[in-house]
């Protein structure tokens, strides 16, 4: 079950990044450049895959530091917590339908950025030495 969860959780965010490299290549318009005023859906898109990215980027380094200060069981309990928790990033932020696949990005961004400051007050709490393995499960 988890094999199968953790398989359609990558191939959900590949097919979000695959989306998104697809945007970031540099035939870009000019408007994409400028993401205060973008000129059209695509380049608002683009700017909102940014700012995703870099949120993504900032969750996987928040899981790393975490995951150095544990021991073998509470990584067991956060990789739970944090496989649940994509499960509702998915459910809550995108969906399927016989004409494809869509993402809402500003909710992916602002789902993401809550994790991350989640796991960030994990490792506050660990680095403290008051690291409350409950915590770890949420989603």
């Amino acid at each position: 079950m988890t094999t199968n969860i953790i398989k359609h959780s990558i191939r959900n965010a590949s097919l979000v990044l695959l989306t998104s490299a697809a945007f970031m290549l540099p035939t870009l318009s000019w408007g994409a450049q400028n993401c205060d005023k973008p000129i059209n859906d695509f380049d608002g898109l683009y700017c909102l895959t940014k700012v995703y990215l870099e949120a993504d980027k900032e969750l996987n380094n928040s899981y790393s530091k975490l995951t150095k200060v544990l021991n073998t069981k509470q990584k067991a309990t956060l990789k739970r917590g944090q496989l649940a928790w994509m499960r509702e990033r998915n459910d809550r932020c995108s969906y399927n339908d016989e004409d494809g696949f869509y993402v809402n990005m500003n909710c992916a961004t602002r789902t993401t950025t809550k994790r991350v400051n989640f796991l960030n007050e994990r490792v506050r709490e660990c680095a403290a030495g008051s690291c409350r393995d409950s915590r770890l499960g949420e989603e």
